[in-house]
């Protein structure tokens, strides 16, 4: 996958802004997303959580991005770190970020939205990305590379992906979102014991190759990095980190090694067709279109911590 943009999201199609081929910023149809038909479901082995191993380009092979792929049956997220992205445990917030390192957190990639295939086809549809989105499609052949491994290839051979899934066969898959006025607020995606949350910036980027062109083209003051930069695509796992909803890699730094506040928004409704629905009232748009965890399971997983 090669990647887009923070405005709209797709599975491991899209990577880098140079690896991108990236995806519509259309507002994501989630009864596409939900259709589960036998025409539309994604292959059950495509379902889950994926690392990219490597991608060559023309000859040429590199791996200089931590990637976390999850695909559920209908919706994904993908998460892209740089490995060389330096040390921010210092940083408590923006404010105690020198510029230098701004614009590291700029190289960050990220972006969520729903998947079809057609065959060995992929696309990924992008509905938020942490880069500026570009409007086009995401698109990739798929093949299956033994029982936890899988190759993309683009459709005009610039390049090839390697993929290792890292599920261990969890075969449980969650999505809950919030949208206002058409337009998605942040969601939770989980498969199996893995989660991404991501949270939307206040407003949506210009269009940009990339975050880096847009500051420059914009000649954009401090104040203004920083909203493009609020975006939060956090990665973590569900009860096997050091705590429960543990976020382990995050587009905000200072987030990781925190418990996912998100969660104590949730609770298990005593009767609702969805299960899962906002503790307090909220006004935006809540929706769960993916769901494969039993209620006993979800009590479990969204009880409010205690003040």
């Amino acid at each position: 996958m090669i990647v887009a943009s923070c405005v709209a999201v797709t599975i491991g199609a899209c990577r880098n802004n140079a690896e991108s081929n990236s995806v519509s910023n259309s507002a994501l149809n989630v009864a596409t997303a939900q259709t589960d038909s036998a025409a539309n479901a994604l292959p059950s082995w495509l379902l889950g959580t994926w690392t990219r191993e490597w991608i060559n380009r023309r000859g040429t092979e590199s791996n200089t991005l931590d990637v976390h792929y999850l695909q559920t049956p209908s919706i994904f997220a993908d998460v892209r770190f740089p490995r060389d992205r330096g040390d921010f445990s210092h940083a408590r917030s923006f404010d105690d970020l020198s510029d230098g390192e701004l614009s590291q957190l700029a190289r960050q990639r990220g972006f969520t939205g729903h998947t079809t295939v057609d065959g060995l086809i992929s696309t990924w549809h992008h509905e938020l990305d942490f880069q500026p989105s570009d409007s086009s499609a995401d698109i990739g052949r798929i093949a299956r590379n033994g029982a936890d491994a899988m190759f993309e290839h683009a459709l005009d051979s610039s390049y090839t992906e390697s993929w290792k899934s890292t599920s261990a066969g969890a075969n449980t898959f969650l999505v809950v979102r919030i949208e206002r006025a058409g337009r998605l607020q942040s969601t939770l995606i989980v498969t199996g014991d893995d989660f991404v949350y991501v949270r939307n910036r206040a407003k949506d980027l210009p269009s940009a190759p990339s975050l880096d062109s847009l500051i420059a083209s914009t000649q954009a003051t401090r104040a203004q990095i920083i909203e493009y930069l609020d975006c939060e695509f956090s990665v973590g796992r569900v009860r096997g980190g050091t705590i429960p909803w543990e976020i382990q890699h995050s587009t905000l730094p200072w987030r990781e090694k925190q418990r996912l506040d998100f969660v104590d928004s949730v609770m298990v409704a005593a009767e609702s067709a969805t299960l899962l629905v906002p503790r307090a009232p909220i006004a935006d748009s809540w929706s769960v279109p993916v769901n494969t965890i039993s209620r006993g399971d979800l009590l479990t997983l969204f009880v409010a911590r205690k003040p």
